[in-house]
Order: C-alpha cells, then sequence, then structure tokens
C-alpha cells in the first residue's frame, strides 16, 4: 500500500471518528462540569466576534488605567442628570482606586488553558417552577441582579453568587466571596460606593440607599460608562433611554466568557414583567425606561445564532 493511499484511509478514519463522537454526545456534555468533557474538543466554536454590534477594544470595567473620554462622559451625564463637570468624575474616580482594586485580575480574556462557562442570571417570574437551580450553579461565573434572591427559591435559580450586580438603589450586602459590580449612572454613585465601605453614605437618591454595604472590598468592580454607551449605541441601536443593567450585564459575559448561558429574562408566561419572588400586584407593569422589548428579541436572535444558550424558563 503506497504512501498517498495511507495517508486517505488515515484521514478517513479520523473524520468518521469525529462524526462519531458528535452523534453520540451525552446531553450533560453540552453544558459541562467543572472539569471539561472531552466533547468540547469536537463542539463546532462559534466566532461571536464576527456580529457587527461586537466592539473588542471596549472595557467592560473601570480600572486606574482607564481614560474616559469627554464624549463618553457627556452621553453618561444626561442619564440621571448630572450636573457636574468631567473634572470632578476624573478625581472622583481617583479617589475611588485609592480604595478598591486599580485593576481586573481574575477578568483576563480567556485562554485555550482557561474555558470559563457563564450563567447570567436575571430576576423574570418565568423562572418560577423552572428546576433551574443545579444547572445555573454549575458555571464558572454566575451573575445575579440587583436585589434577586436565592434563599427559599434554590431550586430554580441556585445557591451560589460570584457577581452580585447592581446599582446604589437596588444594592445589598455580600459574602466574602462575592464580587460586589456597581453601575453607576452618575457621579454620587461613585462617592456612595466609597463611603458605603468606609465612613458610611448620608446622601439622597431618588429611592432610599444603604448607608453602608457588608462586602469584600477587594471584589469590589465598577461597570465602565463608555461601555453602556457602547451598549446603547452599537447593541439597542439608541433605543430607550439607556440598557437595563441585566442586559448590560449579558453584554459583559459576552465580550469575557468562552459560553454563556442566559437565564431569567423576559416576560413571564402571561406576559407580565414579574420577578419571581413577589407576588404581581400590577399586570401593566412595563420596562420603564429601558427598551425591555428589543433587549429580548436580541437575545432571541443571539441564541438562534448560537452565540449564547438562553433558557426561557415557564
Amino acid at each position: 500500500m503506497n504512501l498517498k493511499v495511507r495517508l486517505l484511509l488515515a484521514s478517513l478514519f479520523v473524520t468518521g471518528t469525529c462524526v462519531l463522537l458528535m452523534r453520540h454526545t451525552p446531553d450533560n456534555c453540552l453544558f459541562p462540569s467543572e472539569k471539561p468533557c472531552s466533547c468540547e474538543k469536537v463542539l463546532p466554536v462559534v466566532n461571536k466576534w464576527s456580529m457587527p454590534q461586537f466592539n473588542k477594544s471596549v472595557e467592560p470595567f473601570l480600572s486606574a488605567e482607564h481614560k474616559l473620554s469627554e464624549e463618553a462622559f457627556s452621553w453618561w451625564q444626561h442619564l440621571q442628570l448630572e450636573k457636574r463637570d468631567f473634572s470632578t468624575y476624573i478625581k472622583t474616580v481617583e479617589k475611588l482606586f485609592q480604595i478598591f482594586p486599580s485593576h481586573n485580575a481574575d477578568l483576563l480574556e480567556p485562554s485555550p488553558d482557561h474555558y470559563r462557562r457563564c450563567a447570567v442570571v436575571g430576576n423574570s417570574g418565568n423562572l418560577k417552577g423552572s428546576r433551574y437551580g443545579p444547572l445555573i450553579d454549575n458555571h464558572d461565573i454566575i451573575a445575579r441582579m440587583n436585589s434577586g434572591p436565592t434563599e427559599g427559591f434554590e431550586a430554580d435559580v441556585g445557591t451560589r453568587t460570584t457577581h452580585r450586580i447592581v446599582y446604589p438603589e437596588s444594592a445589598l450586602d455580600c459574602d466574602n466571596t462575592t464580587h460586589f459590580v456597581l453601575v453607576p449612572f452618575k457621579i454620587q454613585d461613585l462617592e456612595w460606593l466609597m463611603k458605603a465601605f468606609t465612613t458610611g453614605f448620608s446622601g439622597r437618591s431618588y429611592m432610599p440607599v444603604k448607608s453602608q454595604i457588608k462586602a469584600n472590598k477587594d471584589l469590589v468592580m465598577v461597570l465602565n460608562p463608555a461601555f453602556m454607551w457602547y451598549v446603547h449605541d452599537m447593541w439597542l441601536e439608541k433605543k430607550g433611554r439607556y440598557p437595563s443593567t441585566g442586559f448590560m450585564a449579558l453584554v459583559v459575559a459576552l465580550h469575557i466568557c468562552d459560553e454563556v448561558h442566559v437565564f431569567g429574562y423576559g416576560a413571564d408566561h402571561d406576559g407580565n414583567w414579574s420577578h419571581y419572588w413577589e407576588k404581581l400586584q400590577n399586570k401593566n407593569l412595563k420596562t420603564g425606561v429601558h427598551p425591555g422589548t428589543q433587549e429580548y428579541d436580541i437575545i432571541q436572535e443571539l441564541a438562534k445564532q448560537q452565540k449564547l444558550k438562553f433558557y426561557t424558563g415557564l
């Protein structure tokens, strides 16, 4: 048997083996446990950066090295009618990084030997009865929004939280292993963060805010206002006043994770925008300044294109 024939037969054997592996991959292999299963090597790799709205150069989080442009500040300044100027913002951020970590070392870009699987867990009423809890807990990063509780709802939403994404009016205490991630809408939000972790905050906002926060100071992170602007302009095409916290968290996950699974987004099965832990009082409740319908449509489209896995709940 000559060399060319042997090479051809070897190639056919390898191809046939790969096809069999893909056909007979067990279901749980598609959503691997903490130890990646062998099927990851034969599953197709999706190029999420092929989508036109992705801009890999936009930093999701603030750092001491990040320099916000005046143009980005001008957009951010109008979200909640911030009257103070750009120089005040710069000075406030400088003070911020005298208290909190100046970089985000644990969110380095994924590499072949560091496969990061993320669960982004919203607060929709469609999580009730879903029994997604064990699946959610089986991720490397588990991001939850605002005050969404786990206690009493473990079967549906899980127990673990690695990142709690909040704004001051929705903030709550976190355990020592959870990243406290602030979404700031005004300079006062940055001031609140510093004081809530030190002397206590005594100012006012449009809703009551906690004077002090119990959380790990070394795990504090702050969403970049430029990233918020990018999500609004590029992803939502300027619809709505600004993106929801949940949608910004989802886009962050697409930037830093190899695999993104999305839970608890959209209306419940009756079409109501409700929370899984509350009894719905107002059936006319909508998404306010956020373009909820557009955000949901984008999530569905991303799922269709296999950029993420979307669990629609019950």
